[in-house]
């Protein structure tokens, strides 16, 4: 990173950014993105100015080029260390030079250099990059374009010139000096159904009578409060398909650019099975650093990113299988494990769990997740349950490719899921570690909510594995693929898989086709996806899947700077220069080399100010209060035991959210009571979660008559059944509750409903029958036996 040789930030400074314009075109599920920076010097000195902005991990930019004074200047990409030399030597022989390059401990955050911009000089900077849109639960294609840039925590040993030192002036909302605008183009043949933003758009306009194409604006306006999301629902995605794309010889005669490249989507359609009788050791990683106190957005009422972990947390340990393993560590700073080693799931294990679970608070500090980590791989392997790791965290930290070369030193033995909690987290840090550790990757911003995209990861983990998966050509004599991502090893249901290649040989004739196969194993079962394909391949200016496809390959290869073996880093330079698609080793660098005569006076740094939601630990803003309420840690009423809960203070919001309020009274006939409010910021729902079993079952006492509003002798004398076991009754109370009270939120508790209803099948015998007809009778509720299995 070039260190500016002052930094001068006085408020009244001018700042040479004037504005940023982002122009998207998403056809199917690929963006196309051009963002230009428009900067003026309006002082009477040359300046150099330093932009530090954050970018999307799996952006793959392949073009910088400057508009100074209506003169285009293209960017090469070079050696990071060289772009680095040539640039120095420009500056100091007061020419102007522009420098473009990834920072050396994250890829998701770049900064863009400007030197000796001439006093009354216009310069306009464009970067490019395309991008594979991640396919959400729900079918919605997510583009994010990221605004925001945290503080991140420095660890020790992280690179002393990482472009996140620099002391860039951090300004309230309403005061940044730049503008921002975006206007996007979505199209694909299938038609589109609708478009969602959290952020204010303009009216949409749908072209075509299919509506294959729509027109977005941002609304003028936008603070940098967020990033800028957009999700996008066609009328169809799960369709599988193959693009040719045509290759580029003449620039390109011996590189990945030369040949045709094919981009291959596939939509596996892995069958339902039975849970594998291996369970498995599950563990946990919570964040509970200081910026964890904060809102998961600043939307109105959102969650407090602590208090949704650890609803989180309480769903996650209810819901895991009879005969696991597990164990959870919190960590900021320091980190504690709530046992030395993993333990086996039992009643009084997950209580234990429980009560600390309640107990945790945002307050260890720092974001230092490396060490935990290895203290976690440190720790002997369980015969016959593999190593499952859930991390959790708002991502800010410098240390991210020893993160992940961490977790890629232990892939062969656990997969690991991950969670970026929050506007800013870490997309680098985030998605890395679940590529590397073989599991998938969740953000949770806005109005998502933690609980339910933890659940899903954890139906992944639970998820009997997938083997031997391979991909396999049937193309014509002389014509063979190469296969140009990384070698995949794990599939989930539902999931998109994605598989580059290169063409090479002799292309055939135009009504030749060619055949895709992906085969895996489950379950000692063959499976296999087809997919049949025009060979004829497409003309493309930008060469899309040529950059997309050498974007896999960096990625896989690319462990980041200063951890890239040498033999390696050769074979990265080479596909990077090749392709035109920037590394952690390469830079973009362009000199204005029409200067007739060099810049005159004295070089005056500017670094512009960047908008910042959350500061590090120890810069913390206060998160704003909305009337609180002073209740105690624990589900016992209102005396504790002493020396184990504490008292504090909670948003009243968080008390009862707005979107659950239909849990207070409803189909029920009776309301739910309101004199005992509930604990730590929990629904009814999680009340109900929290008192069930380790096993599956619930207990029949006050505390679940409290939440169910009937009295605890009501509840007896409803029992069809004389001398049958209390527990069978309540719970089937339990589950049909659930079903009637809060069915939008299945897939939240979905997992420890079915443990729960296996219980019943092994517990009620025959009077199961009875019991499901008289409690659904008793509740005044539509719930349909059938969910039972009757």
């Amino acid at each position: 990173m070039v260190r500016p040789s002052g930094l001068l930030t006085r408020q009244e400074e001018p700042v040479p950014l004037k504005s940023i314009c982002v122009t998207l075109s998403i056809r199917e599920f690929v963006a196309g993105v051009a963002a230009t920076l428009n900067y003026e010097n309006e002082e009477k000195f040359p300046l150099e100015t330093f932009f530090v902005f954050p970018m999307d991990e799996d952006s793959a930019v392949y073009s910088f080029e400057a508009m100074v004074d209506g003169k285009t200047i293209k960017a090469e990409l070079k050696d990071k260390k060289k772009a680095h030399i040539i640039y120095e030597s420009a500056i100091s022989h007061r020419h102007q030079a522009f420098l473009l390059e990834e920072d050396k401990c994250s890829r998701d955050v770049f900064c863009c250099n400007v030197g000796n911009l001439q006093p009354g000089s216009k310069v306009a900077l464009t970067l490019k990059y395309v991008q594979e849109l991640p396919l959400e639960a729900d079918g919605a294609l997510r583009y994010v374009l990221p605004a925001v840039l945290n503080p991140r925590y420095r660890c020790s040993g992280s690179p002393e010139d990482s472009c996140l030192d620099l002391k860039t002036p951090i300004v309230p909302l309403d005061d940044l000096p730049y503008s921002f605008s975006m206007t996007a183009t979505v199209s694909s043949q299938h038609g589109i159904e609708t478009i969602q933003s959290n952020c204010p758009l303009s009216p949409i306009e749908y072209l075509g009578d299919k509506k294959t194409s729509a027109q977005i604006s941002l609304a003028d306006g936008h603070k940098f409060d967020r990033d800028v999301e957009l999700l996008i629902y066609y009328r169809e995605v799960h369709t599988p398909s193959v693009a040719v794309e045509l290759g580029n010889p003449k620039n390109n005669p011996d590189g990945l650019m030369k040949d045709p490249s094919a981009m291959v989507c596939f939509y596996p359609n892995i069958p339902e099975v039975e849970p594998s009788a291996i369970c498995g050791e599950f563990v946990f990683l919570m964040d509970c650093s200081g910026s964890m106190q904060c809102p998961i957005s600043k939307q109105d009422k959102s969650q407090l990113r602590i208090e949704a972990a650890k609803e989180t947390l309480i769903l996650l340990l209810k819901s895991l299988p009879v005969n696991c393993y597990f164990n959870i560590y919190a960590f900021g700073s320091s980190f504690e494990a709530f046992f030395p080693n993993s333990v086996k799931y039992t009643q009084d294990t997950m209580e234990e769990a429980l009560r600390r679970v309640k107990l945790m608070r945002a307050d260890l500090g720092g974001t230092e997740i490396l060490t935990p980590l290895q203290v976690i791989y440190r720790e002997p392997s369980i015969p016959g349950h593999p190593l499952q790791l859930f991390v959790f965290t708002d991502g800010e930290v410098t240390d991210t490719f020893s993160i992940i070369k961490e977790v890629r030193n232990h892939r062969l033995r656990h997969r690991c899921f991950s969670f970026g909690i929050g506007e800013g987290a870490s997309t680098s840090l985030i998605k890395g570690i679940a590529r590397v550790g073989g599991g998938t990757s969740e953000f949770i911003t806005g109005k998502d909510r933690m609980q339910a995209k933890a659940l899903r990861a954890l139906k992944h983990a639970l998820q009997p594995a997938v083997e031997d998966v391979s991909v396999n050509w049937d193309l014509p004599r002389g014509l063979s693929a190469k296969t140009l991502s990384p070698e995949q090893t794990v599939l989930y249901k539902g999931q998109r898989l994605i598989v580059y290649a290169q063409l090479t040989g002799t292309m055939p004739p135009e009504e030749e086709t060619g055949e895709v196969c992906l085969n895996y194993t489950l379950q000692g079962k063959s499976c296999e996806n087809k997919v049949t394909f025009s060979l004829q391949p497409k003309l493309d200016d930008n060469f899309t899947i040529h950059r997309l496809a050498a974007k896999a390959f960096l990625q896989s290869m690319d462990i980041g700077f200063g951890e890239t073996p040498a033999k390696t880093k050769k074979d990265v330079l080479k596909v990077s220069i090749d392709c035109g698609v920037i590394s952690s080793h390469t830079a973009f660098i362009a000199i204005n080399k029409d200067v007739n005569k060099p810049v005159q006076g004295p070089l005056v740094c500017r670094d512009i100010p960047r908008p910042v939601l959350l500061g590090a630990a120890a810069q913390m803003p206060q998160c704003k209060r909305v009337g609180s309420a002073r209740i105690f840690g624990c589900r016992y009423g209102s005396q504790p035991p002493p020396n184990i809960f504490q008292a504090r203070e909670l948003p009243v919001q968080d008390i009862m959210p707005e979107d659950l309020k239909d849990l207070e009274s409803g189909s029920w006939g009776f309301d739910l009571p309101t004199r005992a409010p509930p604990v730590f910021g929990e629904t009814y729902l999680v009340q109900l979660i929290s008192l069930q079993n380790a096993d599956g079952s619930w207990d029949l006492d006050e505390d679940l008559a409290r939440i169910l509003g009937i009295s605890l002798k009501d509840l007896w004398s409803a029992l069809p059944v004389k001398d049958a076991d209390s527990s069978s009754w309540a719970t089937v109370l339990a589950v049909v509750w659930l079903h009637a009270k809060a069915k939008h939120q299945k897939c939240e508790w979905e997992l420890l409903e079915k443990k729960a209803r296996t219980w019943i099948n092994s517990n009620a015998g025959s009077i199961k029958k009875k019991l499901v007809k008289a409690a659904i009778a008793f509740t005044k509720s539509s719930v349909d036996p059938a969910v039972f299995g009757i």
